[in-house]
């Protein structure tokens, strides 16, 4: 093993049992029902045409505009995974274009997360494919490592380790350890069902005044008489 510079297997992934029931609960809420603290970089905005993210992560670290490790990455997902590059955050240079993202496509991998940049913004826009990425340059990537695939990564406080479930929708992205699904899960869904379930009596009554006053006065907040 070479520690920054290694390709190494993935042992384990999310079942694929968890995938569909996860596309269909908000991210917000997988989010609240973790605390809020595992969510990715809110640089990380959705830039394809619309649709969710949802399956289990290939990682890859890679050196600021470097897409060699990204490349050989393409040809060790397999159909339902979403990979998840983290560049450092840099813009300077592309990590990927509409063609390696056709090749995503036509292998039906479930997303692309990119701590980086993209480019060919205009085709993407335009593809139900997810992308999520920091920005958009024109300027092409550089390949010569170094790199890992298959390593833990942080992005943006986010960490991602292989095999743990990837969702993302129009708010962001959020990563759920593959240990925690099945928990994470009903947690998750309950939440959503809840605040289904409020809509129709919103409007109704005070938005919790009583309780709202009650917490401003313990904190000590003065109101006028």
């Amino acid at each position: 093993m070479q520690p920054g510079f290694q390709v190494l297997k993935r042992r384990h992934a999310v079942g694929k049992e968890w995938v569909d029931p996860f596309r269909s609960i908000p991210v917000a809420n997988i989010s609240d029902s973790m605390s809020r603290l595992n969510s990715g970089s809110a640089r990380l905005r959705p830039m394809h045409a619309g649709g969710v993210l949802c399956g289990p992560a290939v990682t890859v670290k890679s050196a600021p505009g470097d897409n060699l490790m990204t490349h050989m990455a393409l040809n060790m997902a397999v159909e339902g995974d979403v990979i998840v590059v983290d560049a450092g955050g840099d813009l300077t240079n592309a990590i990927i274009g509409e063609r390696m993202l056709a090749y995503c496509i036509a292998k039906k991998f479930a997303g692309i997360v990119i701590h980086g940049a993209v480019r060919d913004s205009g085709w993407i826009r335009k593809q139900h494919f997810p992308v999520y990425a920091c920005g958009v340059t024109h300027q092409g990537p550089y390949k010569n490592g170094p790199g890992e695939i298959n390593t833990p990564i942080s992005i943006g406080g986010m960490v991602v380790c292989p095999g743990d479930l990837v969702v993302g929708d129009e708010d962001g992205l959020v990563c759920v350890p593959r240990a925690s699904v099945e928990a994470l899960h009903a947690k998750a869904a309950a939440k959503f069902k809840h605040e289904s379930e409020t809509f129709a009596a919103i409007g109704q009554g005070d938005n919790n005044a009583a309780g709202y006053r009650a917490q401003l006065t313990r904190l000590g907040c003065f109101f006028e008489a």
